[in-house]
């Protein structure tokens, strides 16, 4: 049969369960979120005179658990409207409904009996075929299904989702004996195409796949720690982005996920693990003073860190007293920072012959020989084994991805030389003179499985740009940006410079690309694969020509930036622009002009040069006031100083989305730009929107004159920023800067209602933005955006 999901609920309402139902409801999809019926009233229910028997006092948990979604940081919710498809119920009254969803996910305590007596209840009030899972951490999902119908074995998983639900995007899926094969692949298709998560498939064993390697690499880092006499500032100066781990290293990830949750994942396998593993599960003492003393990091104000004022403290785990934070210094550091790339800086580091190289090795080298014993008891294959640890753990390799980046052989001759005792099918692979875990070949990757190299299974929907490089489909590049081939008659324009910022080259290659694609494709996507979409213009190069006085050079600059976006606007054939995570500035104003906007969920758009004494000078200010003027309904009188009002405000409060959803709202995206929940299929489904235009037979916009609020408009538009300047809450350049964004999008000196012409009001934005850029206090707050990373108030 097939399987579709269309309603859910979710049983359980703590932090996890809530923020699952969050994710749910910001796909669209409408979840029931039940938790128990309360023992007694709290003293505010009581002084309102309700009793056990109210209805609001009955969804108590579920309810309040609804409105800690609100407050909770980051954000579970893309958009507040998410709120309305969570109907809130208890275990009790609201059981039934349970026949009217398709999934129901449970995500009560981590207790086998407890878990056991909801889906005794489960399994009374579904329907037949109704997707049954739980989201458990480690629990034996096999001894869940105990005692359960035939039809409730048959739908019954693992889901085991990573927390923040809406962030991480590690689902792993753990079937058991009696899963139906139907039901597995429905679920891992469903996880990645509509849950847009990275979907794992793993063994029913104690915490799975990712929290049973990511446990014991912390726990064998605390042991060396411990064990050679390193400090917690130390170790998590060596054991971030130097390794290609998160910035949060080993103890302020700790911090984060709370040592009372850590200690119960440790536990989990520590009681059903025997020997050498079992001593590696066992919390160090000092861990468990701190969980007495109720040290759990982050969410209890203290851990292994301390803030004090503005400084950081680290944890003594000798004395339990907090010190200053520490760092290591070693020639090996000093060499490494030189290397280019993660890869060449761990290299470089793991077989360091000083303090550094040597902390490395040892919590390095045992984890990678455990990921290789676990084979085939945790996961069926490395590649699920390394998508764990890089999609739950933030690793940009996974174990098996590392040795090969550090040298299978290499490293396997000092394991054993060090007592490391190697897996025989590591060794068997070395012998046959295979001698790493993964290769290419003409961009397909393969890895090593069982005696031979197996293709890396890839959804469809996934389209890597550095490997159709690799099999030769780059039609141009340049330093700033490179064209390339995506197949079925769509190109992609992919910008590379440092953090995406616009530069001449890559004006040059949006010319080049509309151009080739007009007279060679059926269509064009702008996006790319780096850390973000774009986080503006070369504020650097701008910078350098004002301070020299080179404003006919400026001008021209910014001439050639408009025009570009002009052509992307009017470009024969359909331009679709693909921003995700920072859209910023410049960013934004590539894509405000593209005929179709594939965002994903987690898009943050805005125009923010008013944070370095700017305004939008590539014709933001223009799109964005008429991508409102074409959200109002047709034929229906509005206020148009209503717009420009709103326009202002976006722009002068240099207002960012905080998710696609909410970029919708704030009109960088109409009601037909696309939101992709997966990030991976995002370029697929930019793709997919050029052909649909295409095939309709694309014809580019008529260029049509603007109606504008004048001078009269102006006044108005005025008025907000003028009394926050009196009250002090804007400076005197922050009201200069506010005065030329009003005098641009009120369309100048013509009176209310005037319909201009496009390129008038790019003459305008161009000159304040070159009136702007040549006042001493917008370059100051410049020269400060490039040289601290945030806005100065001047």
């Amino acid at each position: 049969m097939g399987y579709s999901i269309k309603k859910a609920a979710v049983l359980g309402s703590g932090v996890m369960g809530s923020g699952i139902a969050a994710h749910l409801a910001n796909i669209g999809i409408p979840t029931l979120l039940l938790d128990i019926v309360p023992k007694e009233l709290t003293n505010d229910e009581a002084a309102k005179g309700l009793t056990l028997e109210d209805k609001a006092v009955r969804n108590r948990f579920a309810n309040n658990a609804v409105q800690k979604l609100l407050k909770q940081k980051p954000a579970p919710l893309t958009t507040k409207d998410s709120l309305t498809l969570i109907e809130t119920g208890n275990m009790e009254d609201d059981i039934a409904k349970l026949s009217e969803v398709d999934w129901i996910i449970e995500v009560v305590v981590e207790n086998l009996n407890v878990k056991k007596i909801v889906f005794e209840q489960v399994d009374k009030y579904r329907k037949q075929g109704t997707i049954v899972s739980s989201n458990t951490s480690g629990i034996s999902v096999e001894a869940m299904a105990e005692g359960r119908s035939e039809d409730f074995k048959k739908h019954f998983l693992g889901t085991h989702f990573f927390n923040p639900p809406r962030y991480l995007k590690l689902l792993e899926v753990i079937p058991t004996k009696n899963t139906d094969a139907k039901v597995l692949e429905f679920m891992k298709t469903f996880g990645e195409d509509v849950l847009g998560k990275g979907v794992v498939v793993a063994k029913d064993t104690p915490n799975f796949i990712g929290n049973r390697i990511g446990t014991y690499g912390l726990l064998i880092t605390v042991q060396e720690m411990l064990k050679s006499g390193y400090s917690i500032g130390e170790v998590d100066s060596v054991t971030g982005p130097l390794l290609g781990r998160p910035k949060s290293a080993t103890f302020r990830t700790l911090d984060v996920v709370g040592l009372d949750t850590f200690i119960h994942v440790a536990n989990n396998v520590y009681e059903q693990v025997e020997g050498k593993e079992k001593e590696v599960f066992a919390v160090p003492d000092f861990m468990k003073k701190m969980f007495e003393k109720g040290w759990l990091g982050s969410k209890s104000g203290q851990g292994f860190y301390l803030k004090k004022g503005k400084e950081i403290l680290e944890l003594n785990p000798e004395t339990l007293e907090y010190e200053e934070r520490k760092k290591l210094t070693s020639p090996s550091l000093q060499m490494a920072s030189q290397q280019k790339g993660t890869a060449a800086k761990m290299k470089a580091l793991i077989y360091a012959k000083d303090k550094v190289g040597s902390l490395l090795w040892n919590i390095m080298a045992p984890v990678l020989v455990y990921s290789a014993e676990l084979l085939d008891v945790i996961a069926d294959d490395i590649v699920s084994i390394d998508n764990a640890m890089k999609w739950g753990f933030g690793w940009k390799f996974g174990p098996f991805e590392t040795w090969d980046v550090i040298g299978v052989e290499k490293s396997v001759q000092l394991m054993e030389e060090s007592g490391l005792i190697v897996p025989l099918w590591v060794k068997d692979m070395l012998e046959k003179g295979i001698n790493s875990f993964y290769k290419e070949e003409d961009g397909v990757s393969f890895y090593y499985h069982k005696g031979e190299y197996k293709q890396v299974k890839r959804n469809p929907k996934i389209i890597d740009l550095s490997q159709l490089k690799k099999q030769g489909k780059l039609i141009k590049k340049n330093t700033g940006a490179s064209l390339i081939d995506i197949g079925d008659g769509v190109a992609l324009l992919e910008f590379h410079s440092p953090n995406n910022a616009i530069g001449l080259d890559i004006i040059q290659m949006i010319n080049f690309a509309v151009d080739e694609v007009d007279k060679h494709y059926k269509g064009l996507v702008i996006g790319n694969q780096g850390k973000n979409f774009c986080v503006g213009a070369n504020l650097a190069l701008m910078l350098m020509e004002a301070q020299d006085d080179n404003f006919f050079e400026l001008d021209m600059v910014v001439r050639q930036f408009q025009n570009a976006m002009m052509k992307i606007k009017y470009s024969p054939k359909p331009v679709v622009t693909a921003p995700f995570a920072m859209t910023l500035g410049g960013g934004a104003e590539v894509c405000l002009p593209s005929v179709h906007i594939q965002a994903t969920m987690e898009t943050y758009m805005g125009l923010v040069e008013v944070g370095v004494g700017l305004l939008p000078g590539g014709g933001g200010n223009k799109e964005l006031y008429i991508k409102h003027l074409r959200n109002m309904p047709n034929g229906i009188e509005f206020d148009l100083q209503k717009v420009a009002n709103k326009v202002f405000e976006t722009i002068a409060m240099a207002k960012v989305s905080t998710s696609g959803e909410e970029a919708r709202l704030n009109n960088f995206l109409s009601k037909a730009d696309g939101i992709s929940v997966n990030g991976d299929h995002q370029l697929y489904d930019a793709k997919q929107a050029v052909l649909a235009l295409y095939a309709k037979g694309y014809k580019p916009p008529v260029r049509k004159k603007i109606p504008v609020v004048g001078e009269t408009g102006y006044a108005t538009l005025l008025l907000g920023a003028q009394a926050m300047h009196l009250s002090g809450y804007i400076s005197e350049h922050d009201m200069k800067i506010a005065k030329k964004i009003a005098y641009v999008i009120a369309g100048g000196k013509v009176p209310y209602g005037t319909e201009v012409d496009e390129q008038y009001l790019l003459d305008l934005e161009r000159e304040a933005f070159l009136s702007l850029i040549a006042e001493g206090k917008t370059q100051q707050r410049m020269q400060y955006m490039l040289a601290k990373g945030k806005p100065l108030r001047n």
